[in-house]
């Protein structure tokens, strides 16, 4: 089971990336634009999400379908993030190096090109 300690020891390798909240709740940020969040507990009223903690990443609208079914037993959404490039990660579930990819992909998808530049350099 992974925790937002994993998630943020993950993240930190990056470029930048600082411990923030979003929403009240754990998060990272990269010049303070949000990376991941974990899920408030306004969020977890809700009937199918009720055994795990679960964290928010951002991901190419394109390639969410593809992500959604190839990870289904980690990988969900619900219809808040329809039409939007985000997914959300069943902590519990998760392998800790599908993590660290994801967490990367979606720093990516927010980070300026001059730390990308430099992520790539490293």
């Amino acid at each position: 089971m992974a925790t937002f300690s994993d998630v943020l020891r993950l993240g930190v390798e990056l470029p930048e990336v600082v411990e923030s909240t979003s929403y009240g709740t754990p998060a990272l940020k990269v010049r303070k634009k949000l990376v991941c969040r974990m899920w408030g507990e306004r969020e977890y009223n809700r009937d199918d999400v009720h055994d795990t903690e679960v964290l928010v990443l951002f991901c190419e609208l394109e390639i969410k379908q593809v992500l959604l079914d190839n990870h289904p037993d980690v990988l969900f959404t619900v219809p808040h993030y329809d039409g939007y490039g985000a997914v959300l990660v069943r902590m519990a579930d998760v392998d800790l190096d599908d993590l660290a990819d994801w967490i990367e992909d979606s720093y990516r998808l927010r980070a300026p090109a001059t730390l990308l530049r430099q992520l790539d350099a490293d």
